[in-house]
């Protein structure tokens, strides 16, 4: 029986086969080098009872009816003429490799193989590819596919909405299959493809978890299914009939897998660090990430050079490092009815082009970045009224915000892109696109994906310097498939602080800080009507890539010295703060919603503690910090004690000055906080001394 491992310091994959498709016998945490990996696989032998057949069929690494598997099938295929296969796989050979392995099986003039590769980030990633003797047509294919463990009783997966993204549901497991598919052709605010396996006791801090993130920016599908055997797997690929064409030909994404014993901050720092040191490509990695301002909310479709020069202005003397022209810069671009499709410069709004606002921002120390919805069109465009057959779906669809998809299938679509798109990157010194995608597809296309990979790719290639931001709907594209070709993810469209820190925290678990813009929005939020103060405002933005986006001219005295003091002090940090691990804590108040960012040398943390409600109790509970070493000592900081509300009548330790305590001691017994107003947040900088 040939046995396969690969290993992270995180975890081990141990794969076996009795000669049929190989499957997983193992996927936790690290083994010992010794292991007999043969008696390992001879001790997930299960016995039979009454009710079954007289073998108990694999959860191989794709589950078929052919080979008597009464489960979901990892693969569904027919011929070209729409008669349905039920291959039989046999194992045939290994390829193997320092930390990667590929096997393959076969079938009826079909190969089937898995790929698996250990990256030092810590994930795992893993594909499966079909090839055929002929052309078949491929309803559902999943990447190779995990047993998960008995002893969970739920499993978290992720969904949303707009304005409300990344919201962690918790499912209990029970017998018979759940299934979330995507099927709007992007990964989505409702169903993005990530899910957690926690066993029982996980919490953010401690306890064992695995995870899988697939790393695919179109349609996509889940099953997590318990046997009535007992026995449960997982299946992540494209969205069921994603492939539209008869091919010789098929892949999937990768699967990305990660396994945690330190609870779900474990899975959080795999998962960040593979993002930010393996599948983001920086153009200039020793380049601070800037920051940001973006015009949109102060100004929105009313573009005026005067107008924006004066912001311009503002913004740099506030800290601002890059200046972001948003919607309503090109050809009679008045809202959101027309004119996506036509990228050419709105000479009524800029008659001398946008020269005259780039050399006041250069003049300003600024770089100069653009807002551009490539894949989307208005039908009142000059593009739909030439070439209306590049539209994807049928003629009379419904539109979505006024405007439709162009088919990135096309090849005469991809090479219209880059032409338009490259003519703008030459004719103006612009650093950053806003890659903007605001209507969801009409039809679930795989094409359409790699299409736009092909589209960023040959961007990218060309323009080796231009950073570009995914932006669909706020976060509705955000992925590693997508992060592959950008370096930055609008999170969401909510710039409401409270709501915010919620949706930061929860997509943790699986982005860096480094990638996820930040903003500080207005007083009064644009879409949500709350109004908060800037100090809290101002403080959520700077736990990751920081900027503003509002209008400036609006500041008062005390909200303009706050801002320009939290710019100074994220720039003055950025540079070990966007590589730092962001944590999660675990509050024993559920009013307040608290995380920390550790340097990746353990020498420093800031932990933002938020007050989003009101508490039951009278006085603060004692907060919990996380990733220390216990063995040494740091000095503790509130950063921002002037926040103290009237309430707050006798100071606690940490409110006077700094405090001297062990790893040990912040971990095992924590701090205590003084006494805050709802909306707000205390931030406490530590040093190791």
């Amino acid at each position: 029986m040939p046995q396969w491992r690969l290993d992270t310091p995180q975890q081990t994959l141990v794969l076996a086969t009795e000669g049929i498709m190989p499957q997983v016998v193992y996927w936790g945490a690290p083994l010992p080098a010794s292991e007999d990996l043969e008696a390992l696989a001879l001790s997930q032998v299960s016995d039979l009872t009454g009710g079954m057949l007289d073998r108990l069929p694999d959860l191989s690494l794709c589950p078929l009816p052919g080979s008597d598997w009464q489960g979901q099938p990892g693969m569904a295929l027919s011929e070209a003429d729409g008669h349905q296969i039920t291959p039989r796989f046999r194992f045939d050979h290994a390829e193997i490799a320092p930390d990667a392995l590929t096997l393959h099986s076969t079938a009826d003039g079909l190969r089937l193989s898995h790929s698996f590769r250990a990256h030092p980030t810590g994930v795992i990633a893993m594909t499966t590819a079909l090839q055929a003797d002929r052309p078949v047509r491929l309803h559902w294919l999943a990447a190779p596919v995990l047993p998960i463990p008995a002893l969970g009783t739920e499993m978290i997966d992720v969904a949303g909405k707009w304005l409300g993204e990344f919201q962690l549901q918790r499912q209990p497991w029970s017998v018979g299959a759940r299934l979330r598919e995507a099927r709007t052709g992007r990964s989505g605010q409702e169903h993005p493809p990530y899910a957690l396996f926690p066993e029982p006791g996980c919490t953010n801090t401690a306890g064992k978890v695995r995870a899988l993130h697939y790393a695919w920016s179109g349609g996509h599908r889940m099953v997590a299914e318990e046997m009535p055997d007992g026995r449960r797997q997982v299946q992540f690929g494209q969205a069921w009939g994603a492939e539209l064409e008869t091919s010789t030909q098929f892949q999937s994404a990768e699967l990305l897998a990660a396994v945690s014993d330190s609870g779900l901050n474990g899975i959080g720092q795999t998962f960040q660090r593979d993002i930010r040191d393996r599948v983001v490509t920086w153009p200039d990695p020793a380049r601070p990430r800037p920051v940001h301002y973006n015009c949109w909310e102060a100004v929105y479709f009313d573009h005026d050079l005067a107008t924006l020069s004066d912001i311009a202005t503002r913004a740099a003397a506030l800290g601002a490092e890059r200046f972001v022209l948003d919607d309503g810069w090109f050809k009679l671009r008045d809202n959101d009815t027309s004119s996506l499709g036509d990228w050419t410069v709105d000479l009524r709004k800029w008659p001398q082009g946008l020269h005259p606002l780039i050399a006041h921002i250069h003049a300003l120390n600024m770089t100069f970045g653009l807002w551009v919805e490539p894949e989307m069109i208005n039908p009142n465009s000059d593009l739909y009224r030439a070439h209306p057959d590049w539209v994807l779906g049928h003629a009379d669809q419904t539109t979505g915000r006024n405007q439709l998809v162009l088919n990135l299938g096309l090849q005469a679509v991809q090479d219209h892109l880059f032409e338009v798109l490259s003519a703008l990157l030459r004719a103006y010194p612009i650093d950053y696109l806003k890659w903007d995608h605001n209507r969801l597809l009409p039809v679930v296309d795989a094409e359409q994906t790699r299409g736009i990979y092909a589209l960023m790719a040959r961007l990218r290639a060309a323009h080796p310097l231009v950073e570009l931001e995914s932006c669909a709907s706020g976060g509705g594209r955000i992925d590693a498939g997508i992060l592959a070709q950008t370096q930055r993810v609008w999170l969401s469209d909510c710039l409401d602080p409270i709501e915010r820190l919620r949706i930061q925290h929860d997509a943790a678990l699986f982005l860096p800080s480094c990638v996820v813009g930040s903003h500080v929005g207005a007083r009064k939020s644009h879409t949500t009507g709350r109004a908060h103060p800037m100090s809290l405002r101002a403080w959520v933005a700077a736990t990751r890539h920081f900027g503003f986006e509002m209008d400036l001219r609006a500041l008062d005295t005390a909200e303009a010295q706050t801002l320009g003091h939290v710019t100074a002090w994220w720039k003055a940090n950025r540079d070990w703060l966007m590589r730092a691990a962001t944590l999660r804590l675990d509050s024993a108040d559920p009013a307040v919603l608290a995380e920390m960012q550790v340097s990746e040398d353990g020498g420093r943390f800031v932990l933002a503690s938020a007050q989003i409600e009101m508490s039951r109790q009278i006085l603060p509970k004692a907060l919990r910090l996380t990733g220390l070493d216990p063995a040494a000592h740091y000095e503790i900081r509130l950063m921002n004690a002037d926040d103290a509300p009237p309430q707050s009548r006798a100071k606690c330790a940490l409110a006077t000055g700094p405090l001297r305590l062990s790893g040990a001691a912040l971990m095992a017994q924590g701090i205590l906080l003084p006494v805050a107003w709802p909306a707000s947040i205390w931030m406490v900088e530590g040093i190791k001394i």
